[in-house]
């Protein structure tokens, strides 16, 4: 494999990967309530995406001059890695849509709130349980 296409392959990791975790990072964000920085990892999956196909867009292109490239198991990778990213970003965004509306409903209902970020099945019923008893 030529140092260019193991340049544009591991690109479309890389980029791939940015866009994966800065559409998880949405998510996280989103549920917290923090649609601005939900929306903000969204643009930022976003451009990774581009970028990505930026780099696959150099391998179809050398395909199609018949410069005809060895796939390998890297290769199959990077575009499994680009795939998921790709399905992962738009998942993320349909979740970011649901809590949306939806958080300000919880917030103006909840009598109790509680974190449960980190915490153990038994820590939240012990917090549940005291909470209760207020």
């Amino acid at each position: 494999m030529d140092e260019q296409n193991l340049e544009a392959i591991m690109g479309l990791i890389m980029y791939g990967g940015n866009a994966k975790s800065d559409a998880m990072e949405a998510i996280a964000a989103a549920k917290e309530g923090n649609f601005e920085l939900a929306d903000q990892k969204i643009a930022d999956a976003e451009a990774s995406l581009v970028e990505a196909h930026h780099s696959q867009t150099g391998l179809l292109t050398q395909e199609a001059q018949g410069n005809h490239m060895t796939v390998t198991l890297l290769t199959v990778h990077s575009q499994d890695h680009l795939m998921t990213s790709i399905a992962f970003t738009d998942l993320a965004k349909e979740i970011i849509d649901i809590y949306r509306p939806r958080m300000p409903l919880y917030e103006e209902s909840a009598t109790v709130v509680i974190d449960t970020t980190r915490k153990s099945p038994a820590e939240i019923v012990t917090e549940i349980i005291q909470k209760a008893g207020e």
